[in-house]
């Protein structure tokens, strides 16, 4: 058995080097509730904006257009590497009925967007475009630009 001691300060910096070296803005995986009896598996997931704040999000294939159809949310466009690290190519704050959505999709899929990750919580315009900005996405002008 070893009589080694840590040194509590240098674990400490330590974890702040690692920290400063994250991105403010990344994916945090979510256990999901595929161990439930009877209940369908629910393919979601969190990100954490600049600000700190945690946003639960459902994600969806590239493919499925109709997130905004009916209800308003906010659009992350996803990209993937090769290890499955996730980051966000773009973010929008759709009202119900987008029109410029499906123009500003193909613009995210031509930048390598393979999945669109939807938070719904935000009820109104104001709170919609504060969550496309916290996680890094254009405001509703630039996003209208891009579509």
């Amino acid at each position: 058995m070893s009589n080694r001691t840590i040194s509590w300060a240098a674990a400490l910096r330590g974890l702040k080097a690692d920290r400063a070296v994250r991105s403010p803005i990344r994916e945090e995986r979510l256990r999901t509730n595929a161990g439930l009896r009877g209940a369908p598996a629910l393919a979601m997931s969190v990100w954490r904006g600049r600000s700190g704040r945690r946003y639960v999000v459902v994600v969806q294939p590239l493919d499925a257009p109709d997130l905004v159809a009916e209800h308003a949310a906010v659009i992350l466009a996803v990209a993937r590497d090769e290890h499955g690290q996730a980051s966000i190519v773009a973010a929008r704050a759709c009202e119900a009925g987008d029109p410029g959505f499906l123009g500003w999709l193909a613009a995210c899929a031509g930048l390598g967007a393979r999945e669109l990750h939807a938070y719904r919580l935000a009820e109104t315009r104001p709170e919609r475009a504060e969550v496309a900005a916290d996680l890094g996405g254009p405001t509703a002008d630039s996003a209208a630009r891009m579509a």
